[in-house]
């Protein structure tokens, strides 16, 4: 079968750069399952992707559908067949719809039934005659923001302003928003022209002669290598963030690293306002000395070539010059400004309508701080800075600096605190306290750190939460699940056993002491061990664990972050083992019988009636002894596979739904506590043992 090439490209107005890698991977994805929902035939899909444009060369493509059998299910038998065996109108009427005749019959047992069937033979259609179809791959992409122009009703990221649909040399016709697929593209906005492609493949080598380099990777490589030449050339060191890294390679079509320079008093402010002025507004790398120190320079890539690069140099550094002259100004007046004076400034500052002002929100996580502190028996100096540290968390959200750059709360925080005069330890925590604050940010390091960060990003879950804020599919406008993400890692970090139930509890009743929310304490404490509950499910299955086992361990309760996590360590450890399955099996014995207990009361051994009830006593018994000791995981799962024998024995000789009201409902008490020692290590009946 004869093969050609397919080129797609979507010409746009200038893109946001952030909304460029995902659009891209979305029409490469989309391209590839309706080539393959066609059935037609391809080699590979190469992507390309610049601000003013995205496309697909798909290479190898098959100039007609691949001939197919189809088998086609119809009505049961006893409907397809007349009482007197003949065919009935049902079949005759599905073998019609599907161009075949009722000789074609052939019947199939499915669940028990037979039904009539049909294979039908699918002749492929010409390539060519369905790539018009493809106009509703590009209408279907999504953009976290759309547009309208001009009299269209489209709604697109930015304005269509042309349309390439070449396979093969022939144009692929369909038309958008009212311009027409062709032939023509076009290279760089000023250093390029017009380009009439005779073939897809010479797509990107065309595009490289108008000055734009298509491959965003090759373009990211590009722009790797020319600051790694900086550096050589400079002895410079150019910390490349990623993320910055991206979108600077998604802001050009053909990009050209240069250098400039700006005054090295601004080297008085803070490391962190000059790297934030630098990377989040100007989109500049930072240049630092090779002993670490930040040097009075900054690198930015232009989208163009060399020509005119001294001035280009020259308006970047005017443009950043008047950006620090603006932090220099806002970091000596932060200057004059007293904590106490910042933090009345804080009642005055609305949190959120429903929830409170700022002062009220930084009150109540000064108390569950506190609360926190108690149940996690830290020490006096500790707990003294954790107060503190709660106390005054937020004075720098009034201060001019963090006005301008919101990215520096906390760390200007912790600057001031210790220009302040305040201990290292409170100034520390008062930064840590927004930790983590993104996907590759850790959590606190510190105790006081993390028990702040704790208590204030509980108190925002569980406030919104109270009035009815509740996180639902991808809507999460407050961030409450990573903040809850926060949670758990802090925990983990830490090492903590302390309860999330406990935890959660806390807050609530304080949220609920402050008067906030619609809902009741428990309506709300009840959606917030299930949220929670899904935050530790996502942690276990990044860890790879089994989805049984992790319904197993979060089904016995939240409990302590490590305490699950260990647990279920444990148990994906031992899921393989010779005795795993008797033992499983026999736990879930207890667990199933208790359910049938009710409310569970005392245990008299009084009513014993032999020696197998005894001796699953006694062994209960020193098992839960020796797990109020809070053994570790390994040793309490252990502790549970010890008492398979006597909970054999017991089911062996014992009756436990005997005649006698007594005797029976001393027998369920028995497995109602059983049961509750089981259920804090796991819900084990919800593992699969089979």
């Amino acid at each position: 079968m004869s093969k050609q090439n397919l080129l797609l490209e979507i010409g746009l107005e200038e893109m946001p750069a952030r909304f460029i890698n995902d659009s891209i991977a979305q029409l490469a994805a989309k391209v590839e399952n309706w080539l393959s929902e066609k059935n037609i035939g391809f080699t590979n899909i190469q992507a390309f992707a610049t601000p003013r444009r995205l496309a697909v060369l798909v290479n190898d493509v098959a100039e007609r559908q691949e001939d197919s059998h189809e088998e086609a299910k119809g009505p049961a038998r006893k409907i397809a067949l007349t009482p007197d065996g003949e065919w009935s109108k049902a079949a005759a009427g599905f073998t019609r719809g599907q161009g075949m005749t009722v000789d074609d019959i052939y019947f199939k047992e499915i669940n028990g039934i037979e039904y009539a069937h049909v294979k039908k033979f699918i002749e492929g259609q010409e390539t060519a005659g369905l790539l018009p179809e493809m106009k509703q791959i590009i209408t279907s992409l999504n953009f976290p923001k759309n547009m309208r122009w001009a009299d269209q009703e489209l709604r697109y990221v930015r304005p269509i302003k042309w349309m390439v649909a070449l396979f093969g040399q022939e144009v692929v016709p369909f038309s958008i928003a009212g311009v027409s697929t062709g032939r023509t593209t076009y290279g760089h906005r000023f250093l390029g022209g017009k380009i009439e492609l005779d073939s897809p493949e010479s797509y990107e080598e065309e595009l490289k002669g108008q000055f734009v380099l298509a491959d965003s990777e090759k373009r990211k490589q590009i722009i790797v290598s020319q600051l790694q030449k900086l550096e050589e050339e400079n002895s410079w060191i150019i910390p490349v963030d990623e993320d910055l890294l991206d979108e600077v390679n998604n802001l050009v079509e053909y990009p050209t690293a240069l250098f400039g320079k700006f005054e090295e008093e601004f080297l008085n402010i803070p490391e962190e306002v000059l790297i934030t002025s630098m990377k989040e507004h100007q989109r500049y790398f930072p240049v630092k000395g090779k002993d670490g120190g930040l040097l009075p320079i900054f690198v930015t890539v232009r989208n163009g070539d060399q020509r005119h690069i001294d001035t280009v140099a020259r308006g970047n550094e005017k443009v950043l010059r008047a950006r620090l002259a603006d932090a220099a100004f806002f970091y000596r007046e932060d200057q004059k400004l007293k904590i106490g004076t910042a933090l009345e400034k804080l009642k005055n500052i609305v949190y959120h309508e429903e929830i409170g002002t700022l002062a009220e929100k930084t009150a109540r996580v000064r108390k569950l701080s506190s609360l926190i502190c108690e149940r996690l028996g830290l020490d006096s100096e500790t707990i003294q800075h954790a107060d503190r540290a709660a106390e005054i968390s937020k004075f720098d959200l009034v201060t001019q600096m963090v006005y301008e750059f919101p990215e520096l709360q906390g760390i200007m925080g912790e600057k001031y605190a210790l220009q302040k005069g305040e201990h290292p330890a409170v100034a520390q925590a008062i930064n840590e306290h927004y930790k983590p604050r993104n996907a590759g940010d850790g959590p606190a390091e510190s105790d006081a750190g993390a028990v702040v960060a704790l208590a204030e990003k509980l108190d925002t879950i569980c406030s919104f939460f109270a009035i009815g804020v509740i996180p639902s599919g991808s809507q999460d406008p407050y961030a409450l699940r990573r903040q809850a993400s926060g949670i758990v890692l802090t925990l983990m970090n830490k090492n903590w056993n302390i309860a999330l139930e406990t935890l959660i509890g806390l807050s609530l009743n304080l949220v609920s002491q402050a008067g906030l929310g619609k809902r009741s304490e428990e309506e709300s404490y009840k959606d917030l061990i299930q949220f929670f509950g899904l935050r530790l499910k996502h942690l276990l299955q990044e860890r790879g664990i089994r989805y049984d086992i992790i319904d197993a361990v979060l089904g016995g309760g939240l409990r302590s972050v490590p305490g699950v996590i260990e647990r279920a360590d444990v148990l994906q450890e031992h899921v393989n083992a010779p005795d795993f399955k008797e033992s499983m099996e026999a736990l879930s014995r207890v667990l199933n019988i208790a359910n049938k207990a009710g409310v569970m009361g005392d245990i008299d051994p009084e009513l014993f009636e032999n020696e197998h009830e005894n001796k699953l006593y006694s062994r209960y018994l020193e098992s839960a002894r020796e797990e109020e000791d809070q053994i570790d995981a390994a040793r309490f799962y252990h502790l549970l596979l010890e008492l398979r024998p006597a909970i054999s024995a017991y089911f062996d000789h014992t009756m436990v739904m005997a005649e006698q009201q007594e005797v029976r409902e001393n027998r369920l008490n028995q497995m109602a506590a059983l049961s509750a020692l089981i259920m804090k290590f796991a819900k084990v009946n919800d593992i699969n043992v089979k």
